[in-house]
C-alpha cells in the first residue's frame, strides 16, 4: 500500500520552571538570591529527507513530543534547553493544520527545514526578582507549556511527467522500458496500486523523472476508486502522457473520460501539456484501429504517437518529445510555497467573569491565565506578586462588583483559588 496522507499530533517541549535558592555567604541578606531559570522547551522540526519517498513510517508513531527545558538550579545555574525534535519526511509533503484546514507549509527542496511548534519560554528564578528593596525575594515563574497541535501530512509526488490513463493502457510497462523502475505488470485491470518513479535518460545531461500512476475510473474525481489518490499526485506534474489502449473497447471514450475526470478535478490539471500515446501496436487490432483514432485526437489538438510498449516501437521518439516539452515547461508556483512562520496568537486584553453551577468563579482571558499559569503558587512572594497583577488589571476589583464572597473558590485558567478579601 502506497502511504500518501496521514494525520499526526506534535507537541513542543514545556519551559523548565524557574528556581527559588539562595546562597550562604557572609554579609549577604539572607544568602542572596540565586535561583537559576529554566530551560527553554525543545521545538518539533520537519526536515525533507531526500531518501524517503512515502509516509510508511508514520503508520506505527502517530504522536510526537519534544523533550522539556529543565527546571532551574541553585548557584545561578540555569536549565538545559530541551532538544530539537526532528521528524523526517519525504519531499512533496504538504503540511495543513487538521482542525482548521490552514496550509502551514509545502516542503519540496530536500534539506529544507520548518518548525511546527515552539518549545515553551523557561520561567525565570529568583535572582531576577531582587530589587534595592526586596534583596531576597522568594519569587520564580513557571515555565510557559510548549505549542500543540494536529497536522495533517500529505505527500504529492515531485515528477516531471506523469503518465495518465485507464487501467491496463501499458502505463507500467511503458516506464519499464524507458526507465530501471520495476512496476508491477500484468494483463488485468488495477495492477498499479501506487506511484512509481523511475529516471529517464536520453544522455548524461538529459534526463526527467516520471512516474506511472494509478489508473484512473469515471468519477475518479468524487472519490471513486484510486482517483482522488490518483490527482492528488499528477497535480505535480508538468507534462503527462496520456497513454491509450488501442486494443479496448472504445479508446476515444476512455480518452475523454480521463480527461473530464482532470477538468473536475481543477488545480490546473487541464492546462498542463499532455502528449498522447497510442499503445499496443503490436497487436493487429491496435495496428488497424490506429490511423482513425489519430487523427480523431489529433483534430482535438493534441500531438500523438503511435508505440509499442512490448516492442519499444516509437518509444524513443515518444521520449524524445517529452523532453522538450519538459525543458519548455515551467515549474508551477504552487509546487513551492513559501513557508510561512508560525506566529503564536496574541494574548487576549481582556478578560471575563462568570459563574459555574458549583458555584464556582470563573477568570477568563488570555493574558490573565498566562500570568496564573506562569506563577509558582508555592511561595506566598509570589502569590503577593500574583495579587498585585491582578489588581492591576482590574480583575480583584471585578468579582468583587460580581459578588464573589469570602471563602467562595476563583478559577482563573487550571488553578482555582479560595477568594479572602483583606480589603
Amino acid at each position: 500500500m502506497f502511504y500518501d496522507e496521514v494525520e499526526i499530533y506534535v507537541k513542543a517541549g514545556d519551559g523548565g520552571n524557574g528556581a527559588v535558592a539562595f546562597r550562604r555567604e557572609k554579609y549577604v541578606p539572607y544568602g542572596g538570591p540565586s535561583g537559576g531559570d529554566g530551560g527553554k522547551g525543545g521545538d518539533v522540526v520537519l526536515v525533507v529527507n531526500p531518501h524517503l519517498n512515502t509516509l510508511y513510517a508514520f503508520t506505527n508513531q502517530r504522536e510526537f513530543i519534544a523533550q522539556n527545558g529543565e527546571h532551574g538550579r541553585n548557584k545561578d545555574q540555569f536549565g538545559a534547553g530541551g532538544a530539537t525534535l526532528v521528524i523526517q519526511v519525504p519531499a512533496g509533503t504538504v503540511v495543513t493544520d487538521a482542525e482548521t484546514g490552514e496550509l502551514v507549509v509545502d516542503l519540496t527542496q530536500p534539506g529544507q527545514e520548518f518548525v511546527v511548534v515552539r518549545g515553551g519560554k523557561g520561567g525565570r528564578g529568583n535572582k531576577r526578582f531582587a530589587t534595592s528593596t526586596n534583596q531576597a525575594p522568594e519569587i520564580a515563574e513557571n515555565g510557559d507549556p510548549g505549542e500543540a497541535r494536529r497536522l495533517k501530512l500529505e505527500l504529492k509526488l515531485l515528477a516531471d511527467v506523469g503518465l495518465v490513463g485507464k487501467p491496463n493502457a501499458g502505463k507500467s510497462t511503458l516506464l519499464a522500458v524507458t526507465t530501471a523502475a520495476k512496476p508491477k505488470i500484468a494483463p488485468y485491470p488495477f495492477t498499479t496500486l501506487e506511484p512509481q518513479l523511475g529516471v529517464v535518460a536520453l544522455g548524461r545531461d538529459e534526463t526527467f523523472v516520471m512516474t506511472d500512476l494509478p489508473g484512473l475510473i469515471e468519477g475518479a474525481s468524487e472519490g471513486r476508486g484510486l482517483g482522488l489518490e490518483f490527482l492528488r499526485h499528477i497535480e505535480r506534474t508538468r507534462v503527462l502522457i496520456h497513454v491509450l489502449d488501442a486494443t479496448a473497447p472504445d479508446p476515444l471514450e476512455d480518452f475523454a473520460t480521463i480527461n473530464a475526470e482532470m477538468v473536475s478535478f481543477g488545480h490546473g490539471l487541464a492546462e498542463k501539456p499532455q502528449l498522447v500515446a497510442i499503445n499496443k501496436l503490436d497487436m493487429p487490432e491496435g495496428r488497424e484501429r490506429f490511423p482513425a483514432l489519430k487523427a480523431a485526437i489529433a483534430a482535438q489538438g493534441y500531438e500523438v504517437f503511435g508505440i509499442s510498449g512490448l516492442t519499444r516501437e516509437a518509444v524513443r521518439s515518444l521520449i524524445g518529445r517529452t523532453y522538450q516539452l519538459v525543458q519548455a515547461t515551467p515549474i508551477r508556483e504552487t509546487q513551492g510555497i513559501v513557508p510561512q512562520s508560525i506566529t503564536p496568537p496574541p494574548a487576549e486584553e481582556g478578560f471575563s467573569i462568570a459563574r459555574d453551577a458549583d458555584g464556582t468563579w470563573v477568570v477568563s482571558g488570555g493574558k490573565v491565565e498566562r500570568a496564573v499559569l506562569r506563577t509558582n503558587l508555592n511561595y506566598f512572594d509570589s502569590l503577593l506578586r500574583l495579587h498585585a497583577y491582578l489588581e492591576h488589571q482590574g480583575v480583584i476589583k471585578a468579582l468583587r462588583e460580581a459578588g464573589v464572597q469570602e471563602g467562595e473558590n476563583v478559577r482563573i485558567g487550571e488553578y482555582e483559588l479560595e477568594w479572602r478579601d483583606e480589603e
